[in-house]
């Protein structure tokens, strides 16, 4: 996936940044006086940064291999791909 190499920076930067939320989420639930609203709006923060990521990344992949080919069989073919891509994530 050239797309992924060619945007890897800001990929990179999301996942670092999910990666903070999720060390904070994980002392919240260690700490003995963790308040349970704090840890849903973390759970939360974490639930939608990976959604974004999600998205960028579907987002790149909709474009360069479903958008950009001229042949229609492997646009269709690609289709198909992003079809079973969204179908996972949606379980």
């Amino acid at each position: 996936m050239s797309h992924v190499q060619h945007k890897r920076n800001p990929l990179l930067a999301r996942v670092r940044r999910m990666a903070g939320q999720v060390a904070a989420l994980e002392t919240s639930l260690q700490s003995t006086d963790a308040d349970c609203t704090d840890v849903l709006v973390q759970a939360a923060a974490v639930r939608g940064a990976a959604h974004g990521l999600l998205m960028a990344l579907l987002d790149e992949h909709l474009q360069e291999h479903v958008v950009s080919p001229t042949d229609p069989a492997e646009r269709a073919a690609e289709a198909q791909v992003l079809v079973r891509l969204l179908r996972a994530y949606g379980k």
